[in-house]
């Protein structure tokens, strides 16, 4: 008797949702995976998850939609269930989803840590956060280099950003600015390459995360996994580490899968502490305890360092931000803003009316961002959408707190201040004690 295959649809945004068909559904016969949807991500929709990626039980891939179909898509495909696989929203987001999922006939799922989980035969550290923007990056930088210190051959794994051909992006090895160039990458994943690349480290990234995971063990002593928003690790880890956002009391507990990295974690760092009232530590912390009774935690901050600040005092001030953590990660200010406060800016200008095309459906979907400028730039589009705001704002001087070169990519006709910012640890358990502990070192 042959067995009816479940007809389900992955609910993605060009990350975990592709993962999961990997690593769970692609060989499951038990299944028939009929569509993904995307959301967060401009310019995914109407593409397929190619047959090259999606095996032998999809021949002719798998097709892309926008969630704001799954309605449709649930009643006209006849779904049984709904695996809802994309990260940094709240839990009550994701059970409206789940509500509206369950009163049109299907089921709502979520794929765990058992069935996802990949293992590596090299020692693996994981670095996680209970929100995107806590911090993730630095801290992943400062374990790697304490490895490579100690004369460790590490390789850097970071979470999907897979954005253009999928592919041609299935296995992606970044070590110097030409590879940049040679995939096609975007801002954001320039802003999470470009740190590793100027330390002369290597960084993966990509599509298929088994196949990238066994190209960087053959030239890698230990694995390092840089998350991506508040997902938890793709890998198993040896060691896993999770950066928590005191200047975001209560994300840690009613974010997703935020919560879930926080009570998997063996170290919470309580970044940033130097920046809010000490009292939000207090209760950060407290919460920390409450969710994961057993894991130590770090006190550090983030500490920025400015290229030019004799640029910034008196002036009027055009503050450029990560995108994520302006959008969905739903900071109301960054580096950038700390940087030219802490230098004297005369005035912060609003970019909201000189934003040019995509800028302005951007500030449309987020409409909290206020008066700072998200760095984006997905596509081709966008990059010129974001050059030309940026050149329209009537502004003396630019602070880019993104931690890329912008002016790689973009054409400015103002000056252009850096903001950089790295980990340091306050106190003690300090890094480098917890990886000699743990035998990293």
């Amino acid at each position: 008797m042959e067995i009816k295959r479940r007809k389900i649809i992955i609910m993605g945004a060009a990350g975990r949702d592709f993962h999961n068909f990997n690593t769970y559904f692609r060989t499951n016969e038990m299944y028939e995976v009929v569509a993904f949807t995307a959301t967060q991500i401009p310019d995914i929709v109407d593409r397929k998850y190619p047959p090259e990626l999606s095996g032998d039980l999809y021949p002719n891939g798998i097709p892309i939609y926008d969630e704001s179909e799954i309605s449709r898509l649930i009643i006209d495909l006849d779904i049984d269930e709904i695996i809802f696989s994309y990260s940094d929203v709240s839990h009550e987001y994701v059970m409206h989803k789940a509500s509206l999922v369950n009163a049109l006939g299907a089921a709502f799922s979520l794929l765990g840590t058992k069935g996802t989980m990949i293992k590596s035969v090299k020692p693996l550290i994981s670095v996680c956060a209970v929100r995107t923007g806590s911090g993730k990056s630095q801290t992943s930088r400062k374990i790697v280099q304490l490895l490579h210190d100690a004369g460790k051959k590490v390789v850097a794994i970071r979470h999907p950003m897979p954005y253009g051909d999928l592919v041609k992006q299935a296995v992606q090895r970044f070590a110097d600015y030409s590879d940049l160039d040679k995939h096609e990458t975007t801002i954001e994943e320039r802003e999470e390459y470009e740190p590793y690349i100027d330390k002369n480290l290597i960084i993966y990234s990509g599509v298929d995360y088994e196949a990238i995971l066994r190209e960087a063990e053959k030239e890698a002593d230990i694995i390092l996994w840089d998350g991506g928003n508040n997902d938890f690790s793709f890998y198993k880890p040896d060691l896993q580490i999770v950066v928590a956002d005191p200047h975001r009391v209560g994300h840690e507990l009613r974010y997703h899968p935020g919560e879930t990295t926080l009570i998997l974690a063996d170290v919470v760092i309580v970044n940033k502490i130097t920046t809010t009232d000490y009292k939000n530590v207090l209760q950060l912390e407290e919460n920390i305890r409450k969710a994961n009774p057993e894991a130590i935690i770090v006190e550090a901050s983030s500490p920025i360092f400015v290229d030019k600040p004799e640029l910034v005092k008196g002036k009027r001030v055009l503050v450029i931000e990560d995108g994520p953590t302006l959008t969905h990660g739903e900071m109301k200010y960054g580096a950038g803003v700390v940087a030219a406060r802490r230098y004297g800016a005369k005035e912060l200008i609003d970019p909201r009316p000189y934003l040019v095309g995509s800028m302005k459906e951007t500030f449309d979907h987020y409409p909290d961002i206020g008066t700072l400028l998200p760095a984006m730039g997905y596509y081709e589009q966008q990059l010129k959408d974001l050059e030309d705001t940026i050149n329209n704002t009537d502004c003396d001087v630019v602070v880019s707190a993104t931690p890329i070169d912008i002016t790689r990519l973009v054409n400015v006709n103002k000056p252009i201040v850096r903001v950089k910012y790295e980990l340091e640890e306050i106190g003690y358990p300090k890094l480098k004690d917890i990886l000699e502990e743990k035998g990293f070192l």
